[in-house]
């Protein structure tokens, strides 16, 4: 096929830096714009991009020029926006009204009933929101996002266990990397010896996020799921790799074998199998008393699989776990960059 040209906006930050490295020669898309804020534009995007990921800056992003996030000047089908939220709010709309498809990894939309929260190997069917969108708003283009990076892994893993036994409660206690709060992010003498246990907005979206990517399309838009979480959020002195300790009631009573068979033979809808950027398999399973670990288990499936262990019975609710994602990886860019390739196969480009 002719690679759809995308463009990546504020490509200079962490996580638009993680769209540059996992767009590198990928099958469908081919990045024709970066742009950045107006201190960037007009420089090489090597000049104006302070690199930070392990992973060296592609070649042909070196020498590309920074341009400015204005639709009318960007010639590209697709934008990854790695935009903080107010920006999102105020520009991704421009994008998606001059006939852009903007797959984002802000939050500002997120809570809009006709703007998908996507999880391919979750809720691919929620996608069909974009039609109602384009209706509503009278956009020939789209805007869908994926979710916040912690409800990621979460929301995978209690998908596999919604579809065989159902849902109740769920207490989750996350520790999350720093690499999750942006370059340059949390302050050393804030974060080295310590842990910070409160990161703002997290918990709400920890809460609420999982519930609508659970929920059920309807007529009417998503019908939320009947789903309780109570959430502590925290930052914690790792580079990349959010941990989930989670507590969960089941809909209905099960055996821990039955809840590891449930986990370890989950598998995406068939509509988002055998896309460029599906884990093969989405979850895996690690029976070690001491996994999964950030350091050791977030590159499991090229950073794109959801890692869990420490099966366990729970004394209060019906089983424990602990959950890992890579967060900028799966939890941000790499989770839009799959959101996209759903949007291809679905024909509403």
């Amino acid at each position: 096929m002719n690679k759809i040209p995308a463009a990546v906006l504020a490509a200079t930050g962490s996580v638009g830096q993680r769209f540059v490295q996992l767009l590198d020669n990928h099958p469908w898309f081919e990045v024709v714009a970066l742009t950045a804020s107006d201190r960037s534009v007009g420089k090489t995007y090597q000049e104006a991009c302070h690199w930070v990921l392990t992973e060296p800056m592609p070649d042909w992003a070196k020498k590309m020029v920074v341009q400015p996030s204005e639709p009318d000047k960007l010639k590209a089908r697709i934008y990854f926006s790695a935009m903080p939220a107010d920006a999102a709010r105020e520009l991704e709309p421009r994008f998606a009204a001059a006939g852009g498809c903007v797959v984002s990894n802000a939050s500002a939309y997120r809570k809009e009933p006709d703007v998908p929260i996507l999880l391919p190997e979750v809720n691919p069917d929620h996608i069909r929101l974009i039609e109602r969108q384009r209706s509503a708003r009278g956009w020939k283009g789209c805007i869908l996002t994926n979710p916040n990076c912690t409800s990621t892994g979460l929301t995978v893993a209690l998908k596999a266990l919604q579809n065989r036994f159902g849902l109740r409660r769920a207490f989750v206690v996350s520790m999350q990397a720093i690499s999750g709060a942006g370059y340059p992010g949390v302050a050393s003498l804030d974060i080295l010896d310590n842990v910070l246990p409160y990161i703002s907005g997290e918990e709400e979206k920890v809460a609420w996020e999982p519930r609508k990517m659970l929920g059920e399309l309807t007529d009417g838009g998503i019908r939320l799921a009947e789903l309780t979480i109570s959430a502590h959020t925290n930052r914690v002195a790792v580079s990349d790799g959010h941990l989930v300790c989670l507590s969960l009631e089941l809909g209905q009573k099960a055996a821990l074998n039955e809840v590891r068979q449930a986990l370890a033979e989950y598998q995406a809808p068939e509509v988002s199998r055998s896309l460029p950027s599906a884990p093969q398999p989405p979850i895996v399973v690690r029976d070690e008393p001491d996994r999964p670990q950030p350091r050791l288990d977030r590159m499991t499936g090229k950073g794109m699989t959801t890692v869990v262990g420490r099966l366990q019975e729970d004394a209060i609710f019906d089983v424990r776990m602990v959950i890992l994602s890579h967060n900028t990886i799966r939890g941000a860019a790499g989770g839009a960059i799959y959101n996209a390739e759903l949007l291809v196969e679905s024909g509403l480009m």
